[in-house]
């Protein structure tokens, strides 16, 4: 430990402080001090727009990996459409990203009418493209691209609204995960030719768009290029997933320019932005002793910006449960199966992550009513729901996501009481339907029914939604007389939204509510239930 009670980090010296306050970067000491604000607790539904260049092919995620890749889907995309990668590539994708139909004031009344108390912008992503005005990067929107600081008038625009306002960061992965830009072909007419990153310099940029950036800024420099030699598309896609698909969280011992340079770009995210929540696609914190720098820097530059009160939120995944407290953890397109001591965060998408024009024409987008009943469930489980939208390259939705938001605010201006400032019960809720704790369990995961209910709690009431339409006699049966759980008395019920008292008797096998007709909503009813003794 160092005098000021701080482990030295190789990368970084004096001229790279964090601020100073109560946390110390280790993990000690952020298990020791952080609790999650309310704001967090309280909010429970976030937007999330997972916008950047590789959005702009409208083919899906990691674009920028895949299209270096021959024998992927998105390699044969941009070769019919751009051109062969050796020629033509993400460096060229970038210039063609301009933003231009994008109205974020639009966009946030949007989201806003959906029902999100908090709306979270992407800063960056595995393509290492700063969507804000960087001052440790090139390759950043106000350069580049839109021209725009993208994040800086997301913040300011979403704050105007009452928002809270976070970022996303997913570069710690770059050294590995560009190196498919280092590769080349290895079967065709262009075999061992090696794609554009391999042979672009600061100099080819002179009448470009890029003039003066030096592309290996861009790609991170060939630290594990694909070996020469490889034959077949399938034997190289194999090689790729099995050397540079690196998905652990150590700092590169190679390549301690990079973390120095991650820890740069991100302090002056936090420090620029001063972001209500802080979101990183790592399982664990990045980069070793550079993140733990990161959580402490952030946490009391918190505390500085907001008078000693915390009010920082900060996303890792996959926390091992001796660090739980630490920071909140983010489950990725998963679930928790019962109710979590500590608040936590799933984050999912209605499509794919980066904009992909084939959902749209399919119409294949997870419904409004599959969000609404994810809502319930995570909430129901002292969890917040992040959904991301994804827009296209040009800034806009289209026409079904539209319509999925306003249906999922339709029904949060009905039932939201239920929701949003609600706490768990005493057990998550009760029905067929079972999930699985873990990250990615969406695709195993059936459907909710009505049979499915979530139980909350707010102001000394119990709420019980069903995950589907529901009228006519519906039984709770976690409220059965003379059992623990049951415990109360149930003295009125209502439909939330509504003061009109709703028919009851309630017996050994559970509490019975005659539902009328057109008080339900097709993605289900929230009952308010009032009495002595339900809410702990």
């Amino acid at each position: 430990m160092t005098a000021a009670g701080r482990r030295p980090n190789p990368y970084r010296d004096a001229t790279d402080p964090i601020a100073e306050g109560p946390f110390e970067p280790n993990w000690e000491s952020l298990i020791a001090q952080y609790t999650a604000p309310d704001w967090f607790r309280d909010a429970k539904f976030g937007l999330w727009a997972h916008w950047g260049p590789q959005c702009q092919p409208e083919a899906g995620d990691w674009y920028a990996r895949h299209m270096y890749a021959q024998g992927q889907k998105q390699y044969d995309q941009h070769l019919e459409r751009y051109g062969h990668p050796a020629d033509t590539g993400f460096i060229d994708i970038i210039g063609q990203w301009k933003a231009e139909n994008w109205n974020p004031d639009e966009l946030l009344d949007l989201y806003q009418r959906a029902g999100a108390k908090y709306f979270v912008a992407m800063a960056n992503h595995h393509d290492n493209f700063d969507n804000y005005a960087s001052k440790w990067h090139d390759w950043n929107a106000t350069r580049v691209g839109p021209g725009k600081d993208i994040v800086g008038i997301w913040a300011e625009k979403a704050r105007a609204r009452g928002l809270k306002f976070g970022v996303t960061n997913h570069s710690a992965h770059v050294w590995h995960w560009y190196q498919t830009a280092y590769g080349y072909d290895p079967e065709g007419p262009r075999a061992g030719e090696r794609y554009d990153a391999w042979k672009l310099t600061r100099h080819d940029g002179a009448g470009k768009y890029w003039d003066g950036l030096d592309p290996q800024e861009l790609y991170g420099g060939a630290t594990m290029p694909m070996p020469d030699g490889l034959t077949s598309a399938a034997e190289a896609w194999a090689w790729h997933e099995a050397n540079d698909r690196v998905w652990e969280e150590a700092p590169p011992l190679t390549n301690p320019i990079f973390v120095r340079n991650w820890f740069r770009r991100c302090k002056d995210l936090i420090d620029s932005y001063k972001p209500d929540l802080l979101y990183f696609d790592n399982f664990d914190l990045p980069l070793g002793q550079a993140g733990l720098d990161i959580a402490a820097h952030f946490y009391n530059a918190s505390l500085q910006w907001h008078g000693g009160k915390m009010e920082a939120v900060l996303n890792t995944k996959e926390l091992p449960a001796e660090r739980f407290g630490a920071l909140v953890e983010d489950v990725e397109r998963g679930y928790r199966a019962d109710i979590e001591p500590h608040p936590w965060q799933t984050d999912t998408c209605i499509g794919e992550w980066h904009y992909k024009r084939e959902i749209f024409e399919t119409n294949s987008y997870m419904s409004a009513a599959a969000v609404i009943h994810r809502l319930c469930d995570v909430v129901a489980k002292n969890g917040n729901l992040l959904l991301s939208i994804p827009l296209r390259g040009d800034g806009t939705l289209d026409s079904i996501e539209r319509q999925i938001l306003e249906d999922v605010g339709a029904w949060n201006a009905r039932f939201g009481d239920a929701i949003f400032a609600s706490r768990p019960w005493r057990v998550a809720g009760e029905g067929p339907t079972q999930v699985q704790s873990g990250q990615f369990g969406e695709a195993a995961a059936k459907p909710f029914t009505a049979e499915d209910i979530r139980f909350t709690t707010r102001d000394a009431a119990l709420h019980a939604i069903t995950l589907g339409p529901k009228s006519g006699r519906l039984t709770i049966q976690s409220m059965a007389e003379g059992t623990n759980l049951g415990q109360g008395s149930v003295e009125r019920v209502e439909v939330v939204g509504h003061t009109s008292p709703l028919e009851f008797t309630r017996d050994a096998m559970g509490l019975h509510v005659s539902v009328p007709e057109g008080a339900s909503h097709d993605f289900g009813v929230a009952l308010r239930l009032i009495g002595k003794g339900l809410v702990d």
